[in-house]
């Protein structure tokens, strides 16, 4: 990964091209990122603590929890994965704290935001990048998987936007770029997407169970699996199927 100099400070490369990489975010997105980053060959400096450690641990084991201050203070690059109402906050406290270091990459996690949210710490000099991986995380190893078959939403400004695109093929995506002004369609679409699924499951699995079906999620698995699988291969190009696919 090629590395950035800014304000007379290279980053974003050591010596063997790896980043020191922080978590801000210890939920059921902020370590899987972590454990995807560790096994593209990066070190990871810390993460903030959570209500779940032994999960977390299991995930990151003898990675050091550690105050976000800290952990920013020492990352070359920062990951916020954290909930959409607190990352305008922690950006703006960590301003305010004069953590961001110029020249530091920091990435976040949220659907809905490019990367105007992250202006507290580009005022400080910080490079920022946002990188959305499309898929409904567990918090568990199982995601690490998913992350392989994904696509990435990727917003950051031109100069710097191969080094989000880079992140996201280490991540395990396929990389999207998608256009600060279009951030809110695109976040639309993702939880239509998630709220749709969830909400028509979570319906007729209850038909079943009311007519004595013991396992109705088992139950409709394949043929939500075949019928979602069905359904996106009907608005899938040609151009874009597997050879399988027809």
């Amino acid at each position: 990964m090629a590395g950035i100099t800014a304000s007379g400070r290279t980053i974003g490369v050591t010596q063997a091209g790896r980043l020191g990489i922080g978590i801000i975010g210890a939920g059921r997105v902020g370590p899987v990122i972590g454990a995807a980053l560790a096994g593209a060959g990066h070190a990871l400096t810390g993460i903030t603590a959570g209500s779940d450690p032994d999960r977390v641990a299991a995930i990151l084991p003898d990675v050091p929890v550690r105050d976000a201050d800290e952990i920013v203070r020492i990352s070359e690059l920062v990951v916020l994965a954290v909930p959409s109402d607190q990352l305008p906050g922690i950006v703006a406290g960590l301003a305010e704290t004069e953590s961001w270091q110029p020249g530091q990459l920091v990435l976040h996690t949220d659907p809905g935001y490019g990367t105007s949210v992250l202006a507290p710490a580009m005022s400080r000099g910080a490079i920022p990048l946002a990188v959305h991986p499309a898929i409904s995380f567990t918090g568990t190893s199982i995601d690490l998987r998913q992350l392989r078959a994904a696509y990435a939403a990727v917003t950051a400004p031109a100069a710097v936007l191969p080094i989000g695109q880079a992140l996201a093929v280490e991540l395990g995506c396929e990389p999207v770029v998608i256009a600060e002004a279009d951030r809110a369609a695109y976040a639309e679409a993702i939880s239509t997407a998630s709220e749709f699924a969830r909400s028509i499951v979570g319906q007729a699995t209850g038909l079943l169970r009311g007519i004595g079906v013991e396992n109705p999620g088992g139950y409709l698995s394949a043929l939500v699996s075949s019928t979602f699988d069905r359904a996106l291969r009907d608005v899938t190009p040609p151009e874009f199927r597997l050879p399988d696919e027809g």
